[in-house]
């Protein structure tokens, strides 16, 4: 008798356990950020998209450089209005002119100088890790 009341309260026990644990699975996705991720975390951030990497500005220890254009390897195309229009794609930008220049850095890699309106910014590519 005390064996099959300790069986009933041993199976009581693994429904109950069983019934409480959560199905829910996280996924952790692991890859460069997108558009949408570094817009979510700051709606005013000023992004553009070149060869599948989002480049931003304003980081200041980028700012501090002092940087030379090398080649011209592109401008921005389009316009990002907002994601249930279009995605963001290469050669969109989401604060700069249609129409500024991309130039690749003679001392660096990884960061990109938008010439327009007479101006230069830097631009540092978001890479995971």
């Amino acid at each position: 008798m005390n064996k099959i009341i300790s069986s009933f309260i041993l199976m009581l026990s693994l429904f109950y356990l069983t019934g409480c644990t959560s199905s829910e699975t996280k996924v952790v996705t692991i890859g460069n950020p997108t558009a949408e991720e570094v817009l979510r975390q700051d709606e005013k951030a000023d992004i553009f998209q070149w060869d599948d990497l989002i480049y931003t500005t304003n980081v200041d220890w980028v700012n501090e450089l002092e940087l030379t254009r090398n080649e011209l390897i592109g401008e921005i195309k389009k316009s990002f209005i907002d994601f249930s229009t279009t995605p963001f794609e290469n050669g969109m930008a989401n604060k700069l002119p249609l129409g500024a220049k991309i130039y690749s850095a003679k001392q660096r890699g990884g960061i990109l100088i938008v010439e327009f309106n007479n101006e230069e910014k830097y631009y540092l590519a978001l890479v995971e890790g």
